[in-house]
C-alpha cells in the first residue's frame, strides 16, 4: 500500500498563479521522503492540501489509500503534520498542549496520557511539562511541535522544514529520533532547505519547480549522476613545488592544504597512489562537494 498517492493534482489561484501543475506523486509506506523545492516551488501549496488546509483545483490525493474527498475524516487521523510557524497554544502548558491534540482524535484517555508522557519524555521535554509553551525555548518549541504531530501516532508524518533556525546539537538529535520512528514503521516526508539533511536522512526524493515535479528517483541514483567530486587534502608537510596531474585537476589553498577536483570515474586510490609518487603524506581529506545542492541547482536553475 501507498502511505500516499497524488495523481494529476492542481491548484490555480484567483489571480491565475499556477501553484500546482499536474503533479503526481507516489510515497510508499515505510519510506523516508524528500520533497524539496526553491521558494515558491509548490511544496507548501501540496501539504496543504494534504493536510486539508487548502483546497485542491483539480486532482486526487490518498492517504493510506483513503481518499481526502470521500474519506475525509479518517484520513486526517493518518497524518501528522509539523509546519513551519508555531501552531500551537502558547499560554497552555506543554503537557496540555499534547493532551488536547491527542483529544481531537477521539482517543482514549489512557492512550492520551500514556502517548503524552512518551513523547515529552523521548523528545526531552517532560521537565518542562508544566511550562506554558510561550516560556521554551526556540528549540524546544520545534520539539514540541513534532510532539504535537506525532502524540495521535500517525502513519504518515510530513515536516515542512522542522529543523530551521535550530542549532546543530538539537538537529542531529531529531535526526537519531526521526530515524528511530521511521525504522519502527512511521512514513516520512521531508521538506527542507539543509541539503545534507535531506542526503543523510532520505530513501526517495522529488524535486518540484514552478509547480511541476522535475525529478522523481531513489537517492543514490540520484546522487551517482554528479559528474564532478571536489576533495581537501590536509598535508604534514608543507608544499612548495606543485604536482602536475593528467587525471584531476589540483589546486593550492595554501602551503598545507590542496583541493582536487575529479571526474567521477577517478577512483580515490589513484589520488593516493599520485600523492604516494610525489612523496606527498596525506593528514585528512574530507568531500567538500555537495553533491544534492549541485544536482538540484542544476535542475531548478535557481540559488537556494
Amino acid at each position: 500500500m501507498k502511505a500516499l498517492e497524488i495523481k494529476n493534482l492542481n491548484k490555480i489561484y484567483d489571480n491565475n498563479l499556477i501553484a500546482l501543475d499536474n503533479v503526481s506523486l507516489n510515497v510508499d509506506k515505510g519510506d523516508f521522503y524528500a520533497l524539496l523545492g526553491p521558494n515558491g516551488a509548490g511544496k507548501s501549496t501540496m501539504i496543504g492540501i494534504i493536510s486539508s488546509l487548502v483546497n485542491k483545483s483539480s486532482g486526487s490525493v490518498k492517504i493510506l489509500g483513503l481518499d481526502i474527498d470521500t474519506h475525509h475524516s479518517e484520513a486526517k487521523k493518518k497524518i501528522g503534520i509539523v509546519g513551519q510557524e508555531v501552531n500551537f497554544n502558547q499560554f497552555e502548558t506543554v503537557h496540555n498542549v499534547l493532551l488536547h491534540q491527542a483529544g481531537f482524535f477521539g482517543l482514549p484517555y489512557k492512550d492520551v496520557k500514556t502517548n503524552t508522557e512518551f513523547f515529552l519524555k523521548r523528545l526531552n521535554l517532560w521537565d518542562k511539562r508544566n511550562e506554558q509553551g510561550r516560556n521554551l525555548s526556540g528549540g524546544m518549541k520545534r520539539r514540541l511541535m513534532v510532539a504535537k504531530a506525532l502524540v495521535n501516532k500517525p502513519e504518515l508524518l510530513i515536516l515542512d522544514e522542522p529543523t530551521a533556525g535550530v542549532d546543530t546539537e538539537l538537529r542531529r538529535s531529531l535526526w537519531d529520533f526521526l530515524i528511530e520512528i521511521n525504522k519502527n514503521g512511521t512514513t516520512i516526508i521531508l521538506t527542507t532547505h539543509y541539503l545534507e539533511e535531506a542526503e543523510r536522512l532520505c530513501k526517495n526524493i522529488s524535486i518540484i519547480d514552478h509547480g511541476k515535479i522535475v525529478r522523481n528517483s531513489d537517492m543514490n541514483s540520484f546522487l551517482r549522476e554528479v559528474e564532478i567530486e571536489t576533495f581537501i587534502f590536509d598535508l604534514k608537510d608543507k608544499l612548495f613545488e606543485m604536482p602536475l596531474s593528467n587525471n584531476f585537476k589540483i589546486i593550492k589553498i595554501d602551503d598545507s592544504t590542496l583541493s582536487v577536483q575529479a571526474n567521477k570515474g577517478i577512483s580515490l586510490n589513484t589520488i593516493f597512489n599520485f600523492f604516494n609518487e610525489n612523496n606527498i603524506e596525506i593528514l585528512s581529506m574530507r568531500n567538500e562537494t555537495n553533491r544534492l545542492e549541485e544536482l538540484f541547482l542544476e535542475l531548478t536553475n535557481n540559488d537556494y
